[in-house]
């Protein structure tokens, strides 16, 4: 396969994943930040002892990534962004595990992520 072929697929590889984490990610950037600084933001996710969490550093992560253009993303920026895709689709596939999902670490995990199963 030419260099030129290799650089059109891993464009629309690339195109592919930012419309997939556009469609996962469903909260503003405004509304990501304001969520990362409540209390149940801070409480859920893995940590490792008093550390940030996973998804809350994440979810700082994800802010920036919104300011960005597609045209300035970086590898790695990328890889998050399929990091993110991943987990907001594995983690709606296992639903709450209380009956009222609105107030559950299940939500406001998967909104650590920047996604609200809740928003309509």
């Amino acid at each position: 396969m030419s260099k030129q072929a290799d650089t059109g697929d891993e464009n629309a590889a690339q195109r592919q994943t930012v419309a997939e984490f556009k469609q996962a990610v469903n909260m503003t950037p405004a509304q990501l930040e304001k969520w990362l600084d409540t209390d149940d933001s801070k409480r859920v996710g893995q940590k490792h002892g008093n550390a940030e969490s996973t998804g809350h550093q994440s979810g700082r992560r994800i802010v920036e990534l919104l300011h960005r253009h597609a045209q300035d993303l970086s590898a790695a920026d990328i890889a998050h962004m399929r990091k993110v895709v991943g987990y907001i689709h594995r983690h709606q596939a296992q639903g709450p595990t209380r009956s009222d999902p609105a107030s559950s670490d299940w939500r406001y995990s998967l909104m650590n992520w920047g996604h609200d199963p809740e928003k309509k």
